[in-house]
């Protein structure tokens, strides 16, 4: 299986955006920078940003320049934690820890914290707030926040607090006596600006470039998101600082008019809000086809190396060259089946079978709205074919990964046909939908698709995706497919005489003794159901031209008149354009098959052989 997370190792090309993004930030040179990595959910917004980073630590200065990442997930702190304060809380804590081994430089970080707490004390307004901007305790909340006012460092100035026995007793007094002296009143332009000077001078001092990392924003509810904007907003262009911010546009844009509703804000505004503080735009590059090949393959070889089936060496020579391609892909060098069976040696079988999957599965899976190449909904395709092969074995299910991935590609790309598909399957004894094979068959043919198949793109090339399904038993697959729709395979009302009678209707060519014999031990009940089954499991084969191909109506009816309705309603569903002359003569000697026989003399699209052949049945039967 392969874990929903996101990854340094390159599997779609996304290593050159990340050297450039991370040569930019080298080349600002201490310069304040934003960069907005943009992106929809699921395409590889996180696994860029983990590049940029990996980059960016290997091009460290001791003594000169080390860049320190900080990355903050807003999401996380969602409905606990104000971002914003949970971000200044972070930052602080990380500058702290890079002071630890400086007296002076300690002594300015844990200053900084101070400021950092009263700040977020600010932002939590009503009683808190008016206390700090007054100096003066209001409510009970302002005076909870004068009594640990010590914490916070209120009053206190820029010097260190003092931690002496007396002036502990008389701190205590005074809280006692309710005298504690009030903090002096907070300026927060003031103490904003202070904060940054702070942070910035400390940056310096440390040689430190502050990367931060604000990933999952597009996660966030609207208010945890603005919050976590603003945030950056009191902390963007400082020297020796970055932000690298990976959101998808569209929900940013979306969470500014939430956060403006009732202000009549355009769209316009909405976009420029983003835009003010992102100086650089970065957007995940999109995945065609080509990209989406590489990126199964690679995905496919994981799996196949973790399996044994695929050695290290091979795995890790496709890793280098599957993206190598991918870079020169503009000049024509496409991800093509020759070069991915030459990755994988044309003596491994299995191998070049997956091969063949990801070729097959590219575009269909770049194409259908469901899945539109994102790399997430991608790799859980491939978890779920996994999956249902594990649950597979142990239930005595034998299929092949192709044809699992090929009923779950209908099941996740066009449900419709799939609930339609598996209809069919529950009145069908052995599971096999003859409506499928000869879909598949106009596909590859070129021919119109049947009902219930859409005449498109997507339909047509599911079809002809390997392996064929239309002869195959669906029942296996429709069963390990209960974790997306609950499965019926119907009541099966036959006794085993009628069973038998199935069976030898659907191997019968002729009219013989045995046969009969089955037919009578049925009974009529069980002689109609087995009819039916028969007639529908040798529709795939049924060409209309030969009399083995309405044995199955014909027989039944000797023995038992009362089933000829029945028998003349499934031989009028016959294609009057398919129907060949060599079947007339056994036909037109049964009463209930005559009406069907003269609708098709009548039927322009009937072939003149067969006209003539039942024209010829007609002077016979005078």
């Amino acid at each position: 299986m392969w874990a929903d997370n996101e990854t340094t190792i390159d599997y779609l090309n996304f290593g050159v955006v990340a050297d450039a993004c991370a040569k930019l930030l080298q080349q600002a040179q201490g310069v304040p920078l934003s960069v907005g990595v943009s992106g929809g959910w699921g395409v590889g917004k996180t696994s860029l940003v983990r590049m940029i980073e990996d980059r960016l630590k290997q091009a460290d200065a001791p003594g000169k320049n080390t860049y320190v990442v900080v990355t903050f997930n807003p999401w996380l702190y969602q409905d606990f934690e104000g971002a914003r304060s949970a971000l200044l809380q972070l930052i602080g804590d990380e500058v702290l820890r890079l002071a630890a081994k400086n007296e002076a430089v300690l002594k300015k970080a844990k200053r900084l914290l101070k400021r950092i707490n009263l700040l977020r004390l600010a932002q939590l307004g009503g009683e808190a707030a008016a206390t700090l901007y007054t100096g003066v305790p209001v409510g009970s909340i302002g005076a909870a926040v004068m009594k640990v006012g010590g914490f916070f460092g209120l009053g206190e100035g820029d010097g260190e607090p003092g931690d002496g026995e007396d002036e502990k007793g008389k701190d205590d007094k005074r809280a006692a006596d309710g005298l504690l002296k009030p903090a002096e009143p907070v300026s927060l332009p003031s103490e904003i600006q202070a904060f940054r000077n702070a942070l910035e001078e400390l940056l310096e001092e440390l040689k430190v470039t502050l990367v931060v990392f604000v990933d999952d924003l597009d996660r966030c509810l609207p208010k945890t998101a603005i919050s976590t904007l603003e945030s950056i907003r009191l902390l963007l262009f400082l020297k020796r600082s970055a932000f690298v911010v990976a959101a998808d546009n569209e929900f940013i844009r979306g969470a500014v008019r939430v956060h403006f509703e009732g202000t009549g804000i355009s769209a316009e505004v909405a976009t420029n809000y983003f835009d003010k503080l992102i100086q650089v735009p970065l957007h995940v590059p999109r995945l065609g086809i080509n990209e989406a090949k590489a990126y199964l393959a690679l995905l496919l070889m994981e799996r196949a190396h973790a399996d044994g089936d695929f050695d290290k060496t091979g795995f890790e020579t496709a890793r280098g060259a599957i993206p190598k391609r991918l870079q020169t892909s503009w000049k024509g060098d496409a991800v093509t089946s020759e070069f991915l069976q030459s990755l994988v040696g044309v003596s491994n079988t299995r191998m070049l079978t997956l091969m063949q999957l990801a070729e097959g599965l590219a575009p269909l899976l770049t194409q259908s709205s469901a899945v539109n190449a994102n790399p997430r909904l991608m790799k859980r395709f491939l978890n779920t074919v996994y999956l249902r092969s594990a649950l597979a074995a142990p239930q005595g299910i034998d299929l092949d990964i192709p044809s699992l991935a090929k009923w779950h590609l209908v099941e996740r790309c066009d449900e419709t046909l799939a609930n339609a598909l598996a209809a069919r399957v529950t009145s069908a004894a052995d599971g096999r939908v003859p409506v499928l094979h000869e879909a598949e068959a106009a596909a590859a043919s070129g021919a119109v698709l049947p009902e219930p198949f859409k005449d498109d793109r997507f339909t047509r090339e599911w079809l002809q995706l390997h392996p064929p399904l239309g002869e195959a038993d669906l029942r296996p697959l429709l069963h390990l497919s209960r974790d997306t729709a609950t499965r019926d395979f119907g009541a099966d009302n036959m006794t085993a005489e009628g069973r038998a009678l199935r069976d030898a209707l659907v191997s019968a060519t002729a009219s013989n003794a045995p046969l009969t014999e089955a037919i009578r031990a049925a009974g009529a009940i069980q002689t109609g159901m087995a009819m039916a089954k028969a007639w529908q499991l040798k529709a795939a084969k049924r060409t209309w031209r030969m009399g083995e191909d309405v044995v199955p109506l014909i027989e039944p009816c000797k023995v038992y008149p009362e089933l000829a309705a029945q028998a003349s309603a499934l031989l009028a569903e016959a294609p009057a354009a398919k129907v060949g002359p060599g079947i007339i003569p056994l036909l037109y000697a049964q009463a209930w098959a005559r009406p069907i026989v003269d609708k098709w003399e009548a039927d322009s699209s009937a072939e003149r052989p067969t006209k003539a052949a039942i024209a010829q049945a007609k002077k016979g039967a005078r």
